[in-house]
C-alpha cells in the first residue's frame, strides 16, 4: 500500500531561466507564468513552458545528468504514507531528496494498532493471522508501557514491530532524481514502486521532458 497526497511542484521558472545562461539566451524564451490548459493531455498547468523552452529542455535531458541538471531546480514536495519495507528501498536515494518522517521512537505508543496500520493486501489467511497475533501482543505492551512506563514492554513494541507498518514522511525531490528513481523502479516487483511511478508521470510536464 502507498498513498500519496498533497503534491507540490515549483522551480519552473528558475530551471528554465537557468538553462538558458550558458548561451545567454533568454530571449529565446517562450514560457509564461500563468494558468494554461493543454489541450493534447487533458492537463491544467500552473506555469505554462513554451515550445522553445521545451525544446531546449528535452534536449539537454537526453544529454545526460550534467547538461539535464536545470531539472534539480523543479521541486516536488509531497507526503506519502508507505510501509517500512518500501521505505527501506526509497533510503537508496539520498542524493536530490530531503524527508522529514513521524516518529516510531517518539509516537509508537500513541494509537492502539490495528490492521490498517499496515499494509496487508497480499496477506493469505494465514498470514493475516499472524499479523493478528503480532498486533495483539503489540497492544498488550503498549497497554503495559502507558499503565507502568516499563521500558522493556516499550523495546517489544519497537522490536516487533513489522515491516509492514505504515509511515507517514513529507519528502522533497527534484525532477532529476525522479526521473533516475523512475528508470530503476518502473519493472519492480513491488506494487507500491508501481504506483509511484505511476504518480511521477502525472507530474506537471514531467512526461514531455523525459520522452515517456
Amino acid at each position: 500500500m502507498i498513498f500519496i497526497s498533497k503534491t507540490r511542484v515549483s522551480g519552473f521558472e528558475a530551471a528554465i531561466r537557468g538553462m538558458r545562461n550558458p548561451l545567454e539566451s533568454w530571449d529565446k524564451s517562450d514560457s509564461k507564468d500563468e494558468i494554461w490548459y493543454d489541450e493534447k493531455s487533458g492537463n491544467e498547468y500552473d506555469y505554462h513552458v513554451g515550445e522553445n523552452d521545451f525544446t531546449l529542455m528535452r534536449k539537454l535531458a537526453a544529454a545526460g545528468d550534467d547538461h539535464g541538471k536545470f531539472a534539480r531546480f523543479i521541486h516536488v514536495s509531497a507526503d506519502i504514507l508507505a510501509p517500512r519495507y518500501w521505505w527501506t528501498e526509497y533510503s537508496t536515494y539520498k542524493v536530490g531528496t530531503v524527508e522529514n518522517s513521524c516518529s516510531t521512537m517518539h509516537c509508537i505508543h500513541k494509537k492502539m494498532f490495528v490492521p490498517s496500520d499496515f499494509s496487508n493486501e497480499h496477506l493469505t489467511e494465514e498470514g493475516f493471522y499472524g499479523l493478528s497475533t503480532i498486533i495483539d501482543i503489540l497492544n498488550h505492551k503498549r497497554k503495559t508501557y502507558l499503565e507502568t512506563g516499563d521500558k522493556e514492554a516499550w523495546y517489544q513494541m519497537i522490536q516487533l514491530l513489522p515491516q509492514s507498518y505504515n509511515q507517514l514522511r513529507t519528502v522533497d525531490l527534484n525532477y532529476q532524481v525522479l526521473w533516475k528513481i523512475y528508470r530503476a523502479r518502473k519493472d519492480h516487483k513491488l506494487d507500491e514502486w508501481h504506483r509511484f511511478c505511476d504518480w511521477v508521470k502525472t507530474l506537471p510536464y514531467f512526461c514531455e521532458i523525459y520522452g515517456i
